[in-house]
């Protein structure tokens, strides 16, 4: 791995390493269409709606949502890409060979 990318993912798991960010990652990736706006996700986190705009900011910051405005509100949805990237990258290299083969 070059040392870039290196830093940038280091960068993203930075973002992705925090309790209230992974479970925002999993409401959006759960909800319907896949995406969400802040007052879907407030209540199910139990945290305020600049708390879970804090959040949103940091992983959209860091590439792994994608913000879309309509009107007044802001959806939110996973980079696929980004998530790959990580999967990749915490998958043993037998088991990508495994999954390559498929």
């Amino acid at each position: 791995m070059k040392r870039a990318d290196a830093e940038r993912l280091a960068g993203v798991l930075k973002a992705f390493a925090d309790p209230a960010r992974l479970r925002l990652l999993s409401l959006i990736q759960a909800a319907p269409n896949g995406e969400a706006s802040v007052s879907d996700l407030t209540a199910p986190l139990g945290l305020s709606q600049p708390t879970v705009s804090h959040h949103l900011r940091i992983l959209t910051e860091a590439g792994l949502l994608e913000r879309d405005k309509r009107g007044v509100w802001a959806y939110y949805r996973l980079v696929p890409s980004t998530i790959s990237a990580i999967a990749e990258l915490l998958t043993p290299p037998r088991k990508r060979a495994t999954r390559r083969a498929r």
